[in-house]
């Protein structure tokens, strides 16, 4: 009996699921600085191909660590108040350094510290790390979830006539419902 046993097993061993889907969780958040002039970059931003199951069990993966990007903006925005623009080791900022207003800087940024490194536990990529926290964390900051969206596609896979499917990010190619105009009525 399968009690309490969740996810889809895709015929792998649990440490190659993980490696799995921590590759497809960074190329998915690496298409978002793709350039499609570039030879070998992704051709759409924010969208990578693959199986429907894989998809949609990399579908919460993405999404929680997104969540973990939104959780740790207000810290950042908050320590970015207590910061200093003074330049590294200068006068200027070594009494910066030693001064009350970096012991609150650092409490203030001791949480967005916390949820960066859980993120990179998971994706295991600086550069992922980064487009998750500077750039995803704020397109979606006031959105409260469904980051991301699965969409079949109508042609198999070639090889062994598997199903395909497109995870994408939301927001950048949704389709804008027209309202229809209501029909005149002309009295004579």
């Amino acid at each position: 009996m399968r009690h309490r046993l969740r996810g889809r097993v895709l015929g792998r061993t649990p440490s190659h699921r993980v490696a799995m889907f921590r590759n497809m969780a960074c190329s998915l958040i690496l298409t978002m600085r793709a350039d499609p002039e570039r030879e070998g970059d992704a051709k759409v931003r924010g969208r990578i191909v693959t199986t429907v199951p894989k998809a949609k069990e990399l579908r919460p993966v993405v999404e929680k660590l997104i969540t973990l990007a939104k959780k740790a903006a207000p810290h950042l925005e908050r320590a970015a108040a207590l910061g200093t623009t003074e330049e590294r080791n200068s006068p200027g900022w070594k009494q910066w350094r030693e001064s009350a207003q970096w012991q609150q800087w650092n409490a203030a940024m001791a949480p967005a510290l916390n949820y960066r490194r859980r993120a990179f536990a998971v994706l295991r990529d600086n550069e992922a790390v980064d487009i998750l926290f500077n750039e995803l964390a704020t397109r979606f900051s006031d959105r409260p979830g469904g980051y991301t969206r699965v969409l079949r596609l109508a042609k198999p896979r070639l090889g062994d006539a598997g199903e395909r499917a497109i995870i994408e990010f939301v927001g950048d190619r949704d389709r804008v419902k027209r309202r229809r105009s209501a029909p005149v009525v002309v009295s004579t």
